[in-house]
């Protein structure tokens, strides 16, 4: 080989090898690259208000804190691509859904709320003694329960004393009332419903007390004749439990208005929640429309429904034992397979990322994870993490000092979630239990913002399939899981009444609450505007 093609050979070959270095060596760092979603110069400062965050006396415990970090203590943005690897736009009657679509709201076809009473509706009669109220459950059992005992109160014509929360719930929360809801606003906001103070009268805190569990689902005649009677007797009644112990349906319409009167608008949170929720808010809108995913993949739900889908035995065995030992749980002996394929269980993240990704979100869909602890840490976050890196929560968002007076109080650690899953563009809860529930039913009084509610039972069919290699994610895949939640997305419709057959308390449990959805009571459609009237339909 003459000399000069022999240079010219050697010279091409160190281009090349040069070329192929450096493109190791880019691919060895990008998935180091990344950018800082919340630089400490960049924060969002709080909204005006008298509230204020932490000083440096409150850190002691911050270390306690950091020991805990886990994926969602830190969070970086790295480079995406445009799709998820199974990622396909759903198909419609045009043969697929747009970005658009995906993030639009159903058509609200003019609902609006209208809790105004009537004009039959008087101030409070004169109140023939008081009612004190022990609430149950978690937060939003609690707000659910204490917006009925207004109702409850306006029906026997009683004094409301200011609710106890619970505080031997799984949670063990020691806060008051006036640490998770504005107090005052509370009182003074339905002055003109009922009657509400603070504290019971001195005179009567050694009196004899009615203590009473309401029947669960009961209506005004229950109330007027069964619990107002006692005040022939006492002065002083008390609910031993709040949940469920007002009629879902067939109350007066002033009772059902008060009810969503107080839900919607004076059991609002504390002023410090609220500051904190709108700086997460604000915060997690700076990456543009997001999805507010309530993941309860939590150690006390996979307790109490008995689901253990993809754990170990030991996992399993915890749960188990948390079961039995929790004394007002009342199903002990509960059959995994049966609960999942009937739909019984939360989806487990990977499950919500297959979820999504047949849904047609892309990579780079912003999520913010409204939950607790979730149960397997990162190891049961990995493949959802993969799928949608950009996963946020409260602990990503703000900061230790932000959160800190929160800490410990899952109450308001679960306010705080529930503030950002109203405001999302997408919400999306993987079981539907209370949280779920409560946020579906705020949305819909908002404006019927969109809410995706997984056919769980459904779709888990699906993802066995590809466990098993029978199925495929794909196309095919997409549209199925399209097809069935094209009419599961929070759109106008009247609430459900019982299931056909049922009889008893079943009937009652088997109805769609009245926080879930407040239409018709609530809810009226605005004229149209091709018509001589200007009153609304209700």
């Amino acid at each position: 080989m003459p000399k000069k093609r022999w240079k010219i050979v050697m010279v091409v070959r160190r281009m090349l090898t040069c070329a192929i270095g450096v493109i190791a060596l880019f691919a060895l760092l990008s998935p180091h690259v990344h950018v800082v979603l919340f630089p400490p110069s960049g924060k969002t400062n709080l909204p005006d208000s008298s509230y204020k965050l932490p000083t440096t006396q409150q850190e002691i415990g911050y270390q306690e804190l950091r020991s805990e970090q886990s994926w969602k203590q830190k969070i970086s943005r790295p480079h995406f691509r445009n799709s998820p690897p199974f990622a396909h736009k759903l198909g419609g009657a045009n043969g697929s859904w747009d970005e658009h679509r995906l993030w639009k709201r159903p058509p609200n076809r003019d609902y609006v709320p209208c809790v105004e009473s009537s004009s039959s509706y008087t101030t409070p009669p004169e109140s023939r003694g008081y009612l004190l109220v022990h609430t149950n459950g978690g937060l939003n059992q609690m707000r659910a329960g204490i917006c009925d005992m207004v109702a409850v109160a306006r029906i026997i014509n009683a004094t409301l004393v200011i609710p106890e929360l619970d505080k031997r719930s799984f949670w063990q929360d020691s806060s008051n009332f006036s640490d998770v809801f504005d107090e005052e606003y509370f009182i003074s906001s339905l002055a003109n419903d009922v009657r509400i103070i603070k504290k019971l009268p001195k005179e009567l805190a050694n009196a004899t007390r009615a203590v009473k569990h309401f029947r669960s689902w009961s209506g005004v005649e229950y109330y007027e004749t069964e619990i107002a009677t006692l005040w022939n007797e006492y002065k002083v009644i008390r609910a031993a439990k709040s949940d469920s112990r007002l009629a879902n349906n067939n109350l007066p319409p002033d009772i059902q208005k008060l009810r969503c009167r107080s839900c919607y608008a004076a059991l609002r949170f504390a002023p410090q929640i609220e500051a904190m929720g709108k700086l997460l808010v604000d915060r997690v809108r700076a990456h543009g429309r997001y999805i507010a995913l309530h993941l309860r993949y939590e150690k006390d739900m996979l307790a109490f429904s008995g689901c253990t889908h993809g754990l170990s035995v030991n996992e399993a065995e915890e749960l188990k034992s948390i079961r039995e030992n929790t004394t007002w749980w009342k199903v002990k002996d509960i059959d995994p397979i049966e609960q999942r394929s009937k739909g019984f269980c939360p989806l487990t993240p990977k499950e919500v990322g297959m979820f999504l990704s047949a849904l047609g979100f892309p990579s780079d869909t912003p999520i913010y994870i409204a939950a607790g602890e979730i149960y397997g840490g990162e190891s049961r976050m990995a493949d959802l993490l993969s799928r949608y890196p950009l996963l946020m929560n409260k602990e990503m968002v703000a900061s230790l000092e932000e959160l800190w007076p929160f800490t410990n109080h899952a109450s308001q650690m679960a306010a705080l979630d529930y503030i950002v899953s109203v405001e999302s563009d997408i919400f999306i809860p993987t079981y539907s239990g209370n949280m779920a529930r409560a946020v579906e039913g705020h949305r819909r009084f908002l404006g019927h913002r969109k809410t995706i509610s997984p056919d769980r039972k459904y779709i888990v069919r699906l993802f066995d399939k590809i466990e098993q290699g029978t199925m495929k994610e794909g196309k095919n895949l997409s549209n199925r899981v399209g097809e069935i939640h094209r009419r599961r997305q929070g759109n106008p419709r009247k609430r459900k009444g019982p299931i056909s057959g049922t009889k008893g308390m079943d009937r009652f449990r088997s109805e769609e609450a009245f926080y879930v959805n407040p239409l018709p009571d609530c809810l009226c459609q605005k004229a149209s505007q091709y018509t001589n009237s200007s009153t609304v339909i209700r």
